[in-house]
């Protein structure tokens, strides 16, 4: 029996459709010397219809999960989204990710490359300054070897909402939970400056560090899942340990139901007094 379309939406402005929901590069991807249990879950991923798959130059074996599937099943290839990140400030040290990146996935192109964890103004200044990263990555995008180029980050949404209005970019990932609608600044001020823009918002730190507390509050990942989708972004990503879990993140882009403002406040207000500790990703208020 063949399953419900997820649901998609455009990924920039001028960029091809992606489901709502993705693969993140966490869970068993983010690992060493366990390709046969990524390999399923990737493939679980492709056969529950998911089309965005998320990766990292840094993330482990993460890259060569995927080239192992994109070079047994070249044809699946075009079909699919893979994304990948480069974490070099300088301009030949982010051409060698990429080279590597590449080959690594065994695949000419990438759909989406990022600089990767954006955090200071230091980062800021290296990265677009003479012979720095956003130089290669302009290139790149110009050259055909990348289709669309992004910046992620999740330590401080003042930086990252610099380089999203500063920088040619055309995607931004960014934490998208309840302690972020609490804390603001992402949600606030990057998430407006991308739609400004027409740019691509994809979700991470969908779940935070909320399995601390979900069990006595009887929040669910679909919960957060939801909350996230239901923030007006481009795609959620997940990283999923199990067929399972893949299931669980593929019915939830496959039935989705947008949250209601109780739903809303109900989560932002169970939220609000550890905000900052489940914001961990954020390091030191």
């Amino acid at each position: 029996m063949s399953l419900k379309p997820i649901a998609t939406r455009d990924f920039a402005i001028i960029g091809c459709p992606v489901t709502m929901v993705g693969l993140g590069g966490e869970g068993i991807l983010r690992t060493y010397g366990r390709a046969q249990q990524a390999t399923a879950v990737i493939q679980a991923a492709i056969d529950q219809g998911i089309t965005y798959f998320d990766c990292a130059h840094a993330y482990a074996d993460s890259e060569l999960y995927y080239g192992a599937i994109w070079k047994a099943f070249p044809e699946k290839r075009g079909s699919l989204f893979q994304a990948s990140k480069s974490a070099s400030r300088d301009k030949k040290g982010a051409l060698a990710d990429l080279e590597n990146s590449l080959r690594r996935l065994q695949t000419d192109y990438l759909d989406l490359w990022q600089i990767h964890d954006v955090r200071t103004d230091s980062d800021l200044n290296r990265i677009a300054g003479p012979d720095g990263a956003l130089e290669a990555f302009v290139a790149a995008k110009a050259s055909g070897k990348v289709r669309h180029i992004g910046v992620t980050g999740h330590h401080d949404p003042r930086i990252l909402t610099q380089a999203v209005i500063e920088w040619p970019v055309d995607s931004v990932m960014m934490p998208v939970n309840p302690a972020e609608a609490v804390l603001g600044g992402f949600l606030t001020s990057t998430l407006p400056a991308a739609q400004a823009k027409n740019m691509a918002v994809i979700g991470m730190k969908i779940l935070g560090a909320a399995h601390y507390i979900l069990p006595e509050w009887g929040i669910t990942a679909e919960m957060l899942i939801r909350f996230a989708v239901t923030s007006g972004i481009t795609v959620v990503i997940v990283g999923c340990s199990s067929d399972a879990e893949v299931g669980t993140l593929a019915r939830i882009g496959r039935d989705f139901v947008p949250l209601s403002e109780d739903e809303k406040n109900h989560l932002t207000g169970r939220f609000k007094p550890h905000a900052k500790r489940l914001a961990f990703y954020r390091g030191v208020f």
